[in-house]
């Protein structure tokens, strides 16, 4: 009787392995293989070599080459050997039509840089085709420099929302409300509404999140605030705001309110999650307090900061509060580019400058700030920032064959002070490739760049005259 039963737990044992021997590869879109594989999940994994397998829009399986390669048949293969492969760029602060104001005004403090530049400049070049053809400029640099999603205040954010989404790119977008006459809208309450048919047409796009945008607490008063806070909960859509940037700001709110502005947006009740504050440099210990408590995501633009001379954002502060911190470059025309590999790299070594520790922030941090940390801080964590199973599939291919890569000891340290977004040889958002080898698939670049060129004239013509 034993001997019975032994032979059938036997034969259990072997039909099931010989039943799961015999199991088909899965068919997969793509197999990314080959590659030293920065994966940035829950276990931190560098797979050297590894292999990532994406079906449709999603990332079905990160591991080693042979097995990955055993278990998909993949409809096309793309050897990254000698290559890193990376969790795309996320973007938390920028203004996407400004890069058709790149170089136009260097060298001033941002209250004289906005006030005699850039506002005036807006007032006469600002146009659904000026924004259109500016964002197609942004995407074509972004996609070329491996962002694979921004986030984005400024006018027409309609427009905006149909470029990216025709570019390939993710964008989180906000219609900005501000207390003055704009290019789009008369009154506040005019950009409200603009911006809840904006909400609308986008609310359900797979690519495209859209936001309100009140552009701050100096430039927009209470009651417009709250209603772009009651606007943005109807929906369930994030809030964009900058906060802080400046130590006039903090006067002026001081003057007007008594408080910090962390602490009168908190007094008016404007703060909970899927907040996203820009800047955030002028904060106290309990003004981050304030923003862990309710959750708020912070971007830190140490580009933009450090050439408008607007101060140093305190990084490891918020790191150590727990407060959602993400990486931004901020618009072109405070920077002047959109390379997030040189966000990363200011932002390691500016960090390390003020503290006076060389281990304040290391290359992995940084690198965790420009990827996870940004999706916490559009609230698209489950989603985006590493490379894992479930996750939507935006990825880098990074060339690691430069002289000034040479050699190559560790990947991460790479990526953050060495590597450039030049050096980015395919981008990939939601499965789809938006750049192979260095070509743009998803742009006519030659038409881009020409569309650009000529609106540069009428800016050109709207500042005639100025120093």
């Amino acid at each position: 009787m034993i001997r019975i039963r032994a032979l059938t737990v036997f034969a259990v044992l072997t039909s099931t392995a010989v039943l799961f021997a015999q199991a088909p590869p899965q068919p997969i879109d793509l197999l990314i293989t080959g590659a030293t594989v920065i994966t940035i999940d829950s276990s931190r994994r560098v797979l050297t070599p590894g292999a990532v397998a994406i079906r449709g829009a999603d990332i079905v399986a990160v591991g080693a080459p042979d097995a990955l390669g055993r278990d998909y048949t993949p409809a096309r293969v793309i050897d990254a050997t000698g290559r890193v492969v990376m969790p795309g760029l996320i973007n938390t602060h920028g203004h996407a039509p400004m890069v058709m104001y790149r170089g136009l005004a260097d060298d001033l403090a941002l209250k004289d840089w906005l006030q005699q530049y850039i506002f005036p400049a807006e007032a006469k070049t600002v146009a659904p085709a000026f924004v259109r053809a500016g964002t197609e400029l942004a995407a074509l640099e972004m996609i070329r420099s491996g962002t694979t999603t921004y986030t984005d205040m400024y006018y027409f954010e309609e427009e905006i929302a149909r470029a990216t989404k025709a570019a390939g790119l993710r964008g989180v977008l906000g219609e900005t409300i501000i207390g003055f006459p704009t290019p789009d809208a008369k009154t506040p309450a005019d950009a409200l509404a603009r911006t809840e048919r904006f909400i609308e047409e986008f609310k359900d796009d797979p690519l495209i999140t859209p936001a309100v945008a009140p552009h701050s607490m100096y430039l927009a008063d209470k009651d417009v605030l709250l209603a772009c806070r009651a606007l943005a909960l109807k929906y369930g859509k994030p809030l964009l705001i900058h906060l802080a940037e400046t130590e006039d700001e903090v006067k002026t709110a001081g003057e007007r309110f008594h408080a910090s502005p962390t602490e009168y947006l908190q007094q008016i009740g404007l703060w909970g999650p899927t907040i996203v504050a820009a800047h955030g440099v002028w904060v106290t210990d309990s003004d981050i307090a304030l923003l862990a408590h309710h959750h708020v995501g912070v971007s830190h633009n140490p580009e933009s900061n450090m050439k408008l001379a607007s101060g140093t954002a305190p990084v490891v502060k918020y790191l150590k509060a727990g407060v959602a911190l993400g990486l931004g470059t901020d618009g072109a025309a405070s920077n002047n580019d959109l390379d997030m590999f040189e966000a990363m790299r200011q932002t390691a070594l500016l960090q390390k400058l003020i503290t006076r520790d060389p281990r304040a922030l290391p290359a992995a941090t940084v690198l965790e700030l420009a990827t996870l940390g940004g999706a916490r801080v559009i609230g698209m964590e489950r989603q985006l920032g590493s490379l894992e199973a479930g996750k939507r599939a935006d990825l880098l291919i990074v060339s690691m064959n430069q002289a000034r890569q040479t050699p190559l000891y560790d990947a991460i340290s790479h990526i953050v002070y060495v590597t450039r977004g030049d050096d980015v040889e395919t981008t990939i958002v939601n499965g789809k490739i938006l750049m192979e080898d260095k070509r743009v698939l998803t742009l006519d670049e030659g038409k881009v760049l020409s569309d650009a060129r000529r609106m540069a004239d009428e800016v050109r013509m709207a500042v005639k005259g100025r120093d």
